[in-house]
């Protein structure tokens, strides 16, 4: 059995215990539902043995419709490569255990745990948002970014189709974005991202965690295969789309060892920039991943958490600017060190990816903005 702290609103330490490995349940990240902070009173599993039927049943997937009121968020982080994101779902079915945006489920009163898997509220008027966004006068065309919380091509998007939505949109006002996704879904937006790419108004990022299925599939259980990852990096490559990857997060003692083959096969692929990010592990991630790992590999579960730990000045996660994102320390400088050396090595990021924004203009406007 596998133990794991929950703390309630009021900062009460609850001791549970997770379900042998046996139950695990496949397709799912997390394997249980964690305390919401924002709540006064919620329920838990403490003991296996008891029949908590929400906890033993397969959890079916709910799209929650909601009316936004915004979409277009400024992102405040230096770090993140981003200044402003718009996000057509909330939850993702991805399931990836490390995700950050699972703690911003709780906002809206569910769970980090199965509810960010199984509960997605799907902003049905998002593209109607965008349009209204772009139109404002003060709007200077700042490259936007697809995917700054959850993937805008998680299985939801083949029902909903927003993502292509605000890709037509983004065509139209010739307004730069940017896609972060580990979905190769991407491709059957090539119609609309090839002409906007001829015009510097769009980049791909796809995320690969792993080429090693195994780990790939418990780690990000309903994501695309790195090979299907790879093949989309040649397709949107050779459609002249400027292309990268993302190796993130890199967890010492599970998939930094795996970095100079994703960069060389990216490369091979025909990706022309790379980045990276180091496991941090905030909020509730800090008890799902725990229980994520007790469960997939005991083994080696104390060891890998004691490097993450050595990597954050002594905790799980630090949230200090520069450094959350990269970790500190003899792990995190290891890690650091070898990702600069295979970029050399492999040709990536000889040059600054940039998008155009001199081109924007509202439909009915004589002229540009620029």
């Amino acid at each position: 059995m596998a133990s794991y702290i929950s703390r309630s609103k009021k900062g009460v330490d609850l001791l549970a215990t997770a379900n042998s490995n046996t139950d695990i349940k496949k397709g799912r990240g997390a394997q249980m539902n964690t305390g919401n902070r924002f709540l006064a009173q919620h329920y838990e599993q403490e003991h296996p043995e008891a029949i908590d039927e929400w906890e033993t049943t397969d959890p079916k997937t709910q799209f929650i419709s909601i009316e936004a009121k915004t979409l277009v968020n400024k992102v405040e982080s230096p770090d993140v490569g981003m200044a402003y994101s718009m996000n057509p779902y909330n939850g993702c079915e991805h399931g990836c255990i490390y995700c950050y945006a699972r703690n911003s489920h709780e906002y809206w009163g569910y769970s980090a745990g199965i509810d960010f898997e199984t509960k997605i509220m799907v902003k049905e008027n998002a593209p109607q948002l965008l349009r209204k966004f772009l139109m404002h006068r003060a709007w200077n065309a700042v490259p936007l970014s697809l995917s700054g919380n959850t993937d805008c091509y998680q299985p939801a998007e083949q029902k909903f189709r927003l993502t292509r939505g605000l890709l037509e949109v983004c065509a139209e006002f010739n307004q730069p974005v940017g896609i972060l996704t580990k979905n190769a879904g991407v491709l059957r937006d090539l119609d609309i991202l090839q002409p906007m790419a001829q015009k510097r108004l769009a980049s791909v990022l796809l995320t690969i965690t792993s080429l090693n299925e195994d780990l790939r599939r418990v780690l990000e259980p309903r994501t695309a295969t790195a090979a299907q990852r790879l093949r989309t990096v040649e397709r949107m490559s050779k459609a002249g789309i400027q292309t990268g990857v993302m190796l993130g997060p890199i967890i010492p003692g599970l998939n930094d060892h795996e970095t100079p083959a994703i960069l060389e096969a990216a490369a091979a692929a025909g990706a022309t920039f790379a980045g990276y990010t180091f496991i941090r592990l905030n909020g509730a991630i800090k008890l799902l991943f725990h229980d994520w790992l007790q469960r997939h590999f005991p083994d080696r579960a104390a060891k890998v958490w004691h490097m993450i730990e050595a990597s954050h000045g002594g905790q799980v996660n630090n949230s200090e600017w520069g450094s959350r994102m990269r970790g500190e320390g003899p792990v995190a400088d290891m890690i650091a060190a070898q990702f600069k050396t295979y970029l050399r090595k492999f040709g990536l990021n000889k040059e600054k990816v940039s998008l155009d924004s001199t081109q924007f203009y509202r439909p009915g406007e004589q002229g540009k903005l620029f």
